[in-house]
């Protein structure tokens, strides 16, 4: 075989390599990437804050003893209703009757007192106008040292009725201090509602609350017909919160069934989260809801969890949240200058120095183009486009993997749609 011949078949083995190269990578690029597309279209939008908390009454009263004594009598259980003015339990009062009954002695005894210095003072002052009638009669009877004697004893008892006077009061003082403790180891109801929580039995030595408030609550009435659901929610979302809110509570105890809430107040000052570093923590503030139509078989505590609604949008232009991504600023700028008119339509919403939010629009030619987009709130699954889309416009919603790694100009093909790839392609 002459040479010749011999590089004639390698040049067609060559080119016949090549061509099939060129025939697989064709193939390949008319494939493209396979992503989920969906058109820009219209939503219904529901921007919402959740948060979890516990259920708890709107008033409730943590009765404590003032005095500390053995409990002598309970009439109340846990989970009684109670009215306003009913009475509860009593402390040993033995101590405390003595106490009255010694202040009583001392009050009858100071009064005995006043009185005699009111008769003794009478007897003094009519001796000395006795003896004041004498002298003027005939002053040789009376001398001048004696008058003078008896208006200064006249002065003494005067003084002694004022002394009498006050022992009365300060007596009187000393019974009603010691009658008000006395009081104090009577418990009665301070409002109407429900035995909520009951710390003592009947034999056990309440102490006072002062000492320690934890182990000095006696029992807990509630009123059980105003119910809230305290919930912590994050700096972040507190903003977008306002009173008069409304809310969808859900109870954990009662998982079949929804609730209506709103609402009513929200904290001025943050309260500490768990610990999200060794020296860093996550603030949260808390917000309370009012639940409108609560369960009456809802005991405080219960846990549950609130859809706060921030904001509603009806018939808004919405893209899928998966759908949005960011790229850097400066490959846009590139691709504005080659298309001014594109650039000068086109928002640009930063994200940082150089990133840009936006989606994928896919061409007619199955090709893609990233295009900054602006938008509005969020709901459970879409994004409120405010500028950069038309409704109808065809964009990339899928997968994630597929959005984060396409580029501009990268040739796409929409995936089959099956139940379990639209799943797929659902919210992150």
């Amino acid at each position: 075989m002459s040479k010749r011949m011999k590089y004639g078949i390698v040049a067609v083995v060559a080119i016949a390599i090549v061509s099939v190269v060129a025939v697989n990578a064709a193939k390949g690029g008319g494939e493209g990437t396979e992503v989920r597309i969906e058109e820009v279209s219209t939503q219904d939008l529901v921007s919402s804050v959740t948060a979890s908390g516990q259920v708890m009454p709107r008033t409730k009263v943590d009765l404590s003893a003032d005095i500390t004594g053995k409990i002598t009598r309970l009439t109340v259980k846990d989970g009684d209703y109670v009215k306003e003015g009913q009475f509860l339990l009593q402390i040993d009062p033995q101590q405390y009757e003595a106490q009255v009954q010694r202040a009583e002695a001392a009050l009858a005894n100071a009064r005995a007192s006043s009185a005699q210095a009111r008769a003794n003072l009478l007897q003094a002052r009519r001796n000395l106008e006795r003896q004041q009638e004498i002298r003027k009669t005939n002053s040789a009877l009376v001398s001048a040292q004696e008058i003078e004697q008896l208006e200064t004893q006249l002065e003494v008892n005067e003084a002694q009725v004022l002394a009498a006077e006050e022992n009365v009061k300060q007596a009187d003082a000393s019974l009603k201090d010691a009658r008000f403790q006395l009081s104090r180891t009577t418990i009665y109801a301070p409002m109407t509602g429900r035995v909520t929580r009951l710390n003592v039995e009947l034999g056990e030595t309440a102490i006072m609350g002062t000492l320690n408030k934890d182990a000095a609550t006696l029992l807990t009435i509630s009123d059980m017909s105003v119910l809230e659901t305290k919930v912590k929610v994050d700096e972040t979302d507190v903003s977008r919160i306002a009173v008069g809110d409304s809310a969808v509570i859900q109870i954990d105890a009662f998982s079949d069934t929804t609730f209506v809430g709103r609402v009513v107040e929200i904290s001025n000052s943050s309260v500490k989260g768990a610990t999200t570093t060794t020296t860093d923590q996550a603030i949260d503030y808390e917000v309370t809801v009012r639940i409108l139509n609560p369960p009456t078989d809802t005991r405080p505590d219960f846990s549950s969890t609130a859809k706060i609604v921030t904001d509603t949008r009806s018939k808004a232009l919405a893209i899928p949240i998966i759908a949005l991504t960011v790229r850097e600023n400066e490959s846009l700028q590139n691709t504005d200058q080659g298309n001014p008119a594109a650039a000068s339509k086109t928002p640009a919403v930063e994200v940082g120095k150089k990133d840009v939010e936006g989606v994928f629009v896919v061409g007619t030619d199955n090709k893609v183009t990233f295009r900054p987009v602006k938008v509005g709130i969020a709901g459970e699954k879409y994004f409120e486009v405010l500028d950069g889309l038309k409704a109808g416009e065809r964009i990339v919603a899928g997968t994630y993997q597929a959005i984060r790694e396409l580029k501009d100009g990268q040739l796409v093909r929409e995936q089959p749609q099956t139940p379990a790839a639209t799943k797929a392609g659902g919210t992150p």
